[in-house]
């Protein structure tokens, strides 16, 4: 499968992506995966996509001195080496990772259309929220891309924490601006860490966003 590698930085971190095409996607590429076997029955899409976060994913863990491309955990969930965390995400035909010594979560996004934003709207914001994304200066899109984005990087930097199925009401946006957005944590998410906030990284790249949670919760 053809793929270009590139990075941008994000919060300290190096965000590391990967575009690829996968109409040249064959299976044979996926032998490259010691763990290929657990993608048999995948279809076509996913198996590229997993391939190129896999690509992003060894990209990121160099930095660290480490080689082996992350396995899949019992729950789907990428294998990181002792001592390191790390987060994969993919939309479209980009592919992202990062890797880092603490908790961290990352989410790439395209930005929603306004049918796609009028659709889902509801069910990712409550009506406090949508009356602060409407006096932002940001694009209404724009905005609910980023709230949507920055709510999967908080659930995946802090999955250990959450209660099951926690749901985008689980966390509530309390500020945004052309650098972060903050959330707070509500008894949705986490009743020991209810009421505790986190700033959310985010840069826009082409027809995309990218959000990055990291370390933790505050009072943690």
């Amino acid at each position: 499968m053809h793929t270009v590698h590139s990075t941008l930085p994000l919060h300290s971190h190096q965000v590391h992506l990967v575009t690829f095409d996968p109409s040249t996607f064959a299976d044979r590429d996926l032998l490259w995966l010691p763990h290929h076997d657990r993608l048999t029955h995948a279809g076509r899409k996913r198996k590229s996509e997993h391939l190129a976060g896999r690509i992003a994913a060894v990209h990121a863990l160099r930095k660290y001195g480490h080689q082996a491309v992350p396995g899949i955990g019992s729950g789907g969930e990428p294998l990181w080496p002792a001592g390191l965390y790390g987060s994969i995400s993919h939309t479209g035909q980009t592919a992202a990772a990062v890797v880092s010594s603490a908790c961290v979560g990352l989410d790439v996004e395209k930005v929603f259309t306004a049918q796609v934003s009028a659709e889902i709207v509801e069910s990712i914001v409550n009506a406090e929220e949508y009356t602060l994304l409407q006096q932002t200066p940001l694009p209404f899109t724009l905005a609910l891309s980023l709230t949507f984005s920055a709510k999967e990087s908080l659930f995946k930097a802090f999955s250990a924490i959450t209660l099951p199925f926690p749901g985008f009401h689980s966390a509530q946006l309390i500020a945004l601006n052309d650098r972060s957005l903050t959330l707070r944590i509500t008894g949705k998410f986490s009743h020991h860490h209810a009421g505790m906030c986190v700033d959310i990284a985010w840069i826009a790249h082409e027809t995309m966003v990218i959000t990055l949670s990291s370390g933790l919760p505050a009072g943690s």
